[in-house]
């Protein structure tokens, strides 16, 4: 069984466009509560990396919307790590609806930033035990 995180998602009116379904944008918003939801899970934390002088700011993002999400629905986010090369992880993300249908599918990649300078730098040299966790919890995933 593969390592996921999840996290139940408080759907607020002010998240809904005019339609009454959660605005597009605001799913990054439940991709981050995933993501900072399993980094928590096993045993680090964001504020920590940020304290020895990094970033991990999105370098691309991507998003499928399957079925609208409602003012008044339940929704989780899902996550687990993609991929996991040393300089690029990839968080990859489902929000399952009350009924347990997928509603919206993506992903985010990450890479690991020097604070001062904004110069990348590898994840697995600067954090190994950290590197070495998600190695152990990535979903094994053959590439074409």
């Amino acid at each position: 069984m593969e390592f996921q995180s999840k996290r139940d998602i408080q759907l607020l009116y002010a998240d809904t466009d005019a339609m009454g379904v959660v605005y597009h944008a605001n799913y990054l918003k439940y991709f981050e509560l995933g993501r900072t939801g399993l980094i928590e899970d096993i045993g680090y934390n964001y504020v920590e990396m940020e304290n020895l002088g990094y970033y991990a700011p999105v370098y691309d993002v991507q998003a499928t919307y399957k079925k609208p999400v409602r003012y008044g629905d339940t929704a989780t986010v899902v996550t687990w790590i993609a991929k996991n090369d040393g300089l690029r992880t990839v968080y990859a993300y489902q929000i399952i609806n009350q009924l347990d249908e997928v509603c919206v599918e993506g992903s985010t990649t990450h890479i690991i930033v020097n604070k001062e300078t904004f110069k990348p730098a590898a994840f697995k040299k600067v954090f190994p035990e950290w590197f070495a966790k998600y190695e152990e919890i990535k979903v094994n995933v053959k590439e074409d």
